[in-house]
């Protein structure tokens, strides 16, 4: 008795013969080691043919009932199939008279078809693409590492023309003859200029101005600008280095006070003034102390662990011009205007740091720029700009003019001689310029 088998069998359309493998199973998020299911249920005889949801127009059926040569009977169907394979709709098909594979018409595909159709992605797939992903974002954080350490170790280097010097004891003080660099690439007045307080990175010099930024320059060997600072929103007025030399306190019109980072450029430190900000000093006992001051008759002194002003200074003034600190921190010294009915005068006000009482109170007479001045390493000389720009050298025992160093019409308001070169000086100009002398 010959074997009979009824077997049904599902034709794609000819457009999808090539891409059966592009299914998408709904169970996709199958563990490691489970195969999703494809196993399909076979329709009972008689049924209609079954349509695929995976496919934008019905799949075709046939029913095959005879002996074991149906093999040969589909090869024939699949021969004459290929015939028509450039049209658009599958023909019909008759086997034989008993037997008949009927194919149903294919519609043509929508526009975008293939968007439906997204390939098997197995979990241990998506996983490695994960750990990938996670691979490249980890090298991009640390490329960004990688750079914030080395512009820290493009600053904080030894240069190599001040390492000689850094063992030798400081001698005496020689006054410069002519300028080596010449840096002019802030927008505006530069209202300070200091060198770095720490010797080993004493190359560095500091400058504030009204063009709302500071900046850190290569003053030594190259008169490079090294970092460029714009966290303010109007003109930096003031800047000081912390004595350790990674942190820049600064203050400006825009009555804001940040302590910045100078390696990774945070604010570990921000507060908002109650006056516009023309100076800043830190405390010499205590680093984690300041005091600042400007258009305001009141000195405040902040402390930096709590955020909060721990002293007020009132005097009977307009504004303070500048601070200075004497040495051990416990007294400093304020110049003020100090005006009247009859009189506009300055003033010179010394206070106690802890008690904020008045000590002394004098007064004198300037007018013009406000320029500042400096005392010499070793305290021999005194050196202070000018508003037609000159710098002029004074000695401090005889109180005479030493030398001077011609300017070019602009201001010069603030110099500072370097602390381990005996003959380096530092200026700032009114026009925006810094000029590095020897």
């Amino acid at each position: 008795m010959q074997p009979h088998w009824n077997v049904l069998i599902e034709v794609p359309p000819l457009h999808m013969t090539g891409m059966m493998s592009l299914v998408a199973y709904d169970d996709s998020d199958a563990e490691d080691g489970e195969k999703p299911s494809t196993s399909r249920t076979a329709a009972p005889p008689g049924s209609p043919p079954v349509q695929s949801d995976l496919y934008p127009c019905p799949a075709a059926t046939a029913r095959v009932t005879g002996s074991p040569s149906f093999i040969t009977d589909i090869n024939v169907m699949d021969r004459k199939r290929k015939s028509v394979h450039n049209n658009n709709c599958i023909p019909d098909i008759s086997l034989s008279n008993s037997d008949k594979c009927v194919l149903q018409p294919a519609h043509k595909r929508p526009p975008g078809g293939d968007s439906l159709l997204k390939p098997y992605i197995s979990k241990r797939l998506r996983q490695e693409q994960s750990n990938t992903a996670k691979e490249v974002e980890g090298h991009v954080s640390g490329r960004s590492h990688d750079h914030t350490r080395h512009l820290a170790w493009n600053i904080y280097r030894v240069s190599e023309y001040l390492s000689p010097h850094l063992q030798l004891k400081y001698t005496s003080t020689e006054i410069p003859r002519k300028a080596v660099f010449q840096m002019c690439q802030h927008g505006g007045a530069v209202n300070r200029v200091q060198w770095c307080p720490a010797n080993r990175y004493s190359h560095l010099l500091l400058s504030a101005s009204m063009d709302a930024t500071f900046k850190i320059w290569d003053a030594v060997d190259s008169g490079k600008c090294l970092r460029t600072f714009s966290c303010h929103e109007a003109a930096v007025r003031d800047a000081q280095w912390s004595v350790c030399g990674q942190k820049i306190l600064t203050g400006g019109f825009d009555s804001i006070l940040h302590l910045t980072d100078v390696e990774s450029g945070n604010h570990l430190f921000s507060v908002k003034n109650e006056c516009r900000i023309s100076h800043v000093r830190f405390n010499p006992s205590d680093p984690n102390l300041f005091i600042c001051g400007g258009f305001s008759p009141v000195i405040t002194a902040w402390d930096i662990r709590t955020d909060k002003v721990i002293h007020l200074y009132k005097a009977a003034v307009q504004q303070h011009f500048d601070v200075l600190f004497l040495p051990g921190g416990k007294e400093f010294l304020s110049t003020t205007d100090s005006v009247s009915r009859d009189s506009a005068d300055r003033t010179i006000i010394a206070w106690d740091f802890a008690s904020a009482a008045k000590i002394s109170n004098q007064i004198f007479h300037v007018e013009g720029f406000s320029v500042g001045c400096e005392f010499s390493p070793d305290g021999s000389l005194i050196v202070t700009g000018s508003s037609e720009g000159t710098i002029y050298f004074y000695s401090y025992h005889s109180s005479k003019i030493i030398r001077s160093l011609p300017g070019d019409g602009s201001a010069c308001v603030s110099v500072t001689y370097h602390p381990v070169l005996p003959s380096l000086l530092a200026a700032s100009y009114w026009d925006g310029q810094i000029r590095i002398w020897q």
